[in-house]
């Protein structure tokens, strides 16, 4: 069967043998790095996306993208919703709301929350709270029967269940015949949601009539919440919905509250990936440096081939045969565990905090290890692999061409 003399002589030359094994274990050695450089590269860059991912659909799906506020009640909302959704096509969805601060007090124990009046047809299309309820439904926050929906972690703190009563207390104190007192309103659990320990801690739900009378304001909204198609538009999005009527609505978005996390997530990205690619460089400095000592070792053999009439470029062929092996077996056997480890990680890493009972990602806002395999980086980490790999054989390559056999053989 016909073969390319230089692929069969450069395929060889990868074989260990007893006069070169040392060579071969540093050719080894430069198989392993890469392997473990393409692997933890595409392992690390898929859990960084992971943590951009879970930044995008929990928090900013439930923080709003962009919002216009208002110093008064805008009784009119509705109108004023639906031409913001109208004139820009950005705005997927818009939805009022009512925001106010207080304590929740039940069994003894007392937390602060952040309370939000929502009207649950409209907030359904602006946030993600309805597709991670566990216990209820946001639909039963109707107006007048004052009940609320709170996070998983503040429910445990408070040791509530649905249908238990629980106490939110306003900062505000009302006069009374027995003094100032503190404005409080009782309110029935009807729901309980699980998205980040962040949001469950620290958010409620209640209808948005009823956070109106709490803090006795007239019916209206108080802002209105915009989601967007692209949420890097919510600046452009806050104040064109805002220059509808300048004197009385106030632009703000996603980029001022929480902008600075997901840019350090960007910026951490982009260092680590910086640095792990180093690892696929020191690789590829192995192979020069194995292939140097492979030509040193094979100086006599190739002084014999060219007295054969070998020409430089199949020398020059030879010696690249061999590195671009190194790289394709270390590229791919890379990718291979890379891939596999991208895609159970979260599992691998879930599993063992469970069992010895760590606590891995409290200081996260999510409670488990995200991972997202992208098609995108897989193939940019394994080209660029397969490149440094190729360009690490090109000098010891053309430094085997410039061997002379006359000086060589002299002292053979």
């Amino acid at each position: 069967m016909f073969r390319p003399l230089a692929l069969f002589i450069g395929l060889r030359y990868t074989r260990a043998e007893r006069s070169n094994r040392f060579i071969s274990f540093i050719s080894l050695i430069s198989m392993i790095g890469l392997t473990l450089g393409v692997a933890v590269l595409i392992t690390v860059l898929s859990v960084m996306n992971g943590f951009d991912r879970e930044l995008k659909t929990r928090i900013l799906g439930m923080v709003p993208q962009a919002t216009v506020t208002s110093s008064e009640v805008i009784s009119d909302w509705q109108p004023l919703a639906d031409r913001i959704k109208t004139e820009d096509p950005e705005v997927a969805a818009v939805a009022p709301f009512i925001q106010l601060q207080g304590m929740l007090t039940a069994n003894g124990q007392v937390a602060g929350i952040m309370v939000t009046g929502i009207e649950p047809e409209y907030e359904k299309n602006v946030s993600i709270i309805n597709n991670h309820m566990m216990e209820g439904d946001i639909d039963t926050l109707q107006s007048g029967d004052f009940n609320i929906v709170l996070g998983e972690e503040m429910v445990q703190s408070l040791g509530l269940s649905i249908g238990d009563k629980v106490t939110l207390v306003l900062p505000e104190a009302s006069p009374s015949p027995a003094g100032v007192i503190p404005r409080f309103k009782r309110f029935t659990l009807t729901g309980i949601f699980n998205i980040s320990p962040d949001v469950n801690t620290l958010a409620a739900f209640i209808p948005m009539n009823d956070a109106a009378k709490l803090l006795r304001l007239p019916d209206g909204a108080q802002g209105i919440r915009l989601k967007l198609d692209d949420i890097f538009q919510a600046p452009t999005a806050a104040q064109k919905a805002a220059s509808i009527a300048p004197p009385q609505l106030y632009p703000s978005d996603w980029t001022q509250t929480h902008g600075n996390l997901f840019g350090a997530i960007q910026m951490e990205k982009a260092m680590v990936g910086l640095l792990l690619f180093l690892i696929i460089l020191v690789a590829a400095f192995n192979i020069v440096s194995s292939l140097v000592m492979l030509v040193t070792d094979k100086k006599a053999d190739i002084a014999i081939l060219k007295t054969f009439g070998a020409s430089p470029r199949l020398i020059t062929q030879v010696f690249m045969v061999q590195g671009v092996v190194i790289g394709v077996i270390g590229t791919v056997a890379g990718t291979i565990l890379g891939v596999i480890f991208a895609l159970t990680v979260s599992d691998i890493l879930g599993f063992i905090n469970q069992a010895f009972g760590l606590h891995l990602f409290d200081a996260y806002f999510v409670n488990y290890l995200p991972s997202q395999l992208r098609i995108v980086d897989v193939v940019l980490i394994t080209g660029a692999s397969f490149i440094l790999s190729f360009l690490a054989t090109i000098y010891p390559a053309r430094r085997a061409a410039k061997i002379q056999p006359a000086q060589t053989l002299r002292y053979e």
